[in-house]
């Protein structure tokens, strides 16, 4: 069984750097291979990460759609033909391989991709000791359960009331969609100061995370975003780094042993 981490939080926090460092340290780690999955339609963990996808479960659908609409592939072998082309859509390195989930091209809603990702993801995790999901905005995928069940959720916030009020909702409709989370971690990003914004320790025993963490507002790291740069790049030891280990380390993140799937 893989371990499951999932990202989550409003636009713009910084959800997608976050994400990307835990795949990175995890591979730091020796904890790999892990398996990262982009599902969010605007498609950004491949530019973090430093890679390129060249197709997405989106696209996939798309031209599964087609060949269908053209009778050249029916029921069973539509089915088998999506999951071939999806699996070969992962971007592959010695640390990790990436998936997106993408947008889908034509008309339409995103069911059908969300449905071909979900099967991909049950068909291949246990091929990865870790999985590592950046959503996007919100609960949409989580409440399309695009996986059953959560090892490690992370909500991600900025350090404004809103930012905090935001995670309280998002909490809140994780409740009401009854997602199941064994372990739950509250992140302030960009934080400009030393203690933790006001309402952040209720916010804690309210949702009964299990941690609350600060992540710096860190000039290395903004250089490099400015720059275009792969977060490989950001030099280590960098307070981000530091504080994303205590983050794995303090949520008890398991060292499980690599797995080969080559």
């Amino acid at each position: 069984m893989s371990y499951t981490i999932a990202i989550t939080g409003k636009g713009g926090v910084g959800k997608t750097t976050v994400a990307s460092l835990i795949v990175l340290r995890l591979a730091a780690g020796g904890r790999r291979p892990v398996l990262a999955v982009d599902a969010d339609p605007n498609t950004c963990l491949d530019t973090a990460l430093g890679v390129r996808i060249k197709h997405t479960v989106g696209g996939v659908r798309e031209e599964a759609r087609v060949l269908a609409g053209e009778g050249k592939v029916t029921g069973v072998a539509k089915q088998e033909l999506l999951q071939l082309k999806i699996t070969k859509s992962l971007v592959e390195t010695n640390d990790f391989d990436l998936i997106a989930m993408g947008r889908p091209e034509g008309p339409g809603c995103y069911c059908f991709a969300n449905h071909a990702l979900r099967e991909t993801i049950k068909e291949i995790a246990d091929d990865y000791p870790y999985v590592v999901i950046d959503n996007e905005a919100g609960l949409e995928n989580l409440s399309r359960r695009i996986v059953r069940e959560l090892d490690l959720m992370i909500m991600v916030a900025d350090p404004s009331r809103q930012g905090l009020e935001t995670v309280r909702r998002l909490f809140g409709l994780a409740r009401e969609m009854k997602i199941k989370v064994k372990k739950l971690a509250l992140v302030i990003n960009r934080l400009r100061r030393e203690d933790l914004p006001p309402g952040a320790a209720s916010l804690q025993t309210e949702t009964g995370a299990s941690l609350i963490l600060a992540l710096p507002d860190d000039e290395e790291l903004l250089r490099l975003s400015e720059s275009g740069g792969r977060l490989q790049e950001l030099p280590v030891p960098n307070r981000v780094v530091t504080a994303i280990d205590r983050l794995l380390s303090d949520a008890g993140v398991p060292v499980l042993h690599p797995v080969n799937h080559r």
